[in-house]
């Protein structure tokens, strides 16, 4: 029989078989390796970018958190600087929706005024709740409401 051997009535010639078996199984460890080695470059390629980004995100969040203890120290400080529209020991911290209430007259026994004061520091603006706020008190959309805790009479 030689190099033949016969199989359904086909010739086939083995030595040629081997060689094509062979480079398939050459070609198939060649494509698992290539996809093995993309996945490992591209794990690496991604660890270098997360670290550079977690460097830049934290950068800024202290550049933010910063700005905003800056402004809510300017805002607590701000009753004590010139120019201020109350008399620091009339005005009351509320934070959201507007940072002061002033109650003008109070020291003197008398609120003559209410005010609401927003303070704002560098580039700020009103959020769309301060918009709003300011349109109701402007219109005249204030108004006064007592609420008595239920409890024992004393």
């Amino acid at each position: 029989m030689g190099s033949y051997g016969r199989l359904e009535g086909v010739n086939i010639d083995f030595s040629v078989t081997f060689v094509l078996a062979v480079c398939g199984l050459v070609g198939l460890m060649l494509l698992l390796l290539g996809i093995k080695l993309g996945m490992y470059v591209g794990r690496l390629r991604a660890e270098r970018q997360f670290a550079s980004r977690i460097e830049t995100e934290r950068s800024d969040a202290v550049k933010r958190s910063r700005a905003v203890l800056g402004g809510q120290f300017s805002e607590q400080l701000s009753p004590f600087l010139p120019d201020f529209p109350g008399d620091p020991t009339e005005v009351r911290f509320i934070g959201k929706p507007v940072d002061f209430i002033s109650f003008s007259g109070a020291s003197r026994g008398m609120v003559d005024e209410v005010v609401f004061i927003e303070v704002k520091t560098g580039d700020s603006r009103q959020s769309a709740v301060e918009r709003s706020l300011r349109k109701a008190i402007e219109s005249g959309r204030v108004r006064y409401v007592e609420y008595r805790a239920p409890g024992k009479p004393e």
